[in-house]
Order: C-alpha cells, then sequence, then structure tokens
C-alpha cells in the first residue's frame, strides 16, 4: 500500500514578499487610524460621510418648532402682587425622545419658573430684568433636562398685576 504524502513545494518568494508587504501596510494602516482617532477632538466633523447625509443636509430637514406647552402662568410675587407670564422656546420636533421628554417636563418647568419669581426680593419684585430671568431659568431647565437642552427662552404676557392691599 503505498502511502499518502503531501507535496512539499515552498511559496515562491514573490507571492510571499506580496503577501508580507500588504500585511504591514494593513498593520500601518490601523496605526495611522488608531492614532489620528485618539487625536481628533469630539466635535470634528466626519471624515468619511456614508449615503450622502451630512450635518449641512440633516439641519436644513431639521423642523424646529416652538413649544408653548406652558401656557400662561400666574405666579404670586413676594409683594402681594402677581407676575403672568408666557414662557415658550424653540425645540427640533425631529427630535422625539427630547420631545417626549419636553412634555413631561411641564410640571417641573412650571415649578422652576414659579420659584424663581415667588423668591424674588421685595425690592426686585416690580423691577424685574428679563434677561437675568431668562439666564436663571434657562440654566435651571437644562439641569433638570437629560436627553437635550434649551438654547433660548421666549417671554410673552409678562406683566405685573399690583395688588390692592398696601
Amino acid at each position: 500500500m503505498k502511502g499518502f504524502s503531501i507535496p512539499t513545494q515552498k511559496i515562491p518568494r514573490i507571492i510571499y514578499l506580496a503577501l508580507l508587504f500588504i500585511a504591514s501596510a494593513l498593520i500601518v494602516l490601523l496605526l495611522i487610524g488608531t492614532i489620528a482617532g485618539l487625536i481628533r477632538s469630539r466635535n470634528a466633523e466626519p471624515v468619511l460621510v456614508i449615503r450622502g447625509s451630512s450635518k449641512t443636509e440633516s439641519a436644513k430637514d431639521e423642523d424646529i418648532r416652538i413649544y408653548s406647552g406652558l401656557e400662561r402662568l400666574r405666579i404670586p410675587l413676594s409683594n402681594s402682587s402677581t407676575l403672568l407670564l408666557s414662557v415658550a422656546f424653540p425645540y427640533s420636533a425631529n427630535d422625539v425622545p427630547f420631545t417626549e421628554e419636553l412634555a413631561a417636563k411641564i410640571n417641573d418647568f412650571k415649578a422652576i419658573i414659579t420659584e424663581y419669581f415667588s423668591s424674588l426680593p421685595v425690592e426686585k419684585a416690580n423691577q424685574i430684568d428679563e434677561e437675568t430671568a431668562k439666564k436663571e431659568i434657562l440654566r435651571r431647565f437644562n439641569a433638570t433636562l437629560r436627553l437635550g437642552h434649551i438654547n433660548v427662552l421666549y417671554f410673552s404676557d409678562m406683566n405685573v398685576l399690583e395688588s390692592l392691599k398696601q
């Protein structure tokens, strides 16, 4: 009975060198990509865009709406006056989780606004600085949000009704 033998031909030297070169080139590319990825900032634009989608195209498709779910608030002030206030802000309707979070936070937002204005000292109750109030309320709103943030607040119908009790 004859034995089965495997031919023991060596790989030609040219093929061996070609495979060694390809493997070396892949290793170098992986190292360069890893180092570049570690050096790039988190906010950098993508190097490669797949399917033609880019930030500029997605910005065109963004549906910006004004959130006015807080309605008109009647806030008692420290000097027995009442502040009538409507608050609104822009948000992206395409960001469904953030939109749902905003809807769930209506009562929190109302409490933040009420707490801020009711805690104003008596001397500031009649002379409310709108810009300072917006900045502070915006900071408090964003501190409660987890899925996004609000960039700007709009106040409308901001009227102080003086109390007749003196």
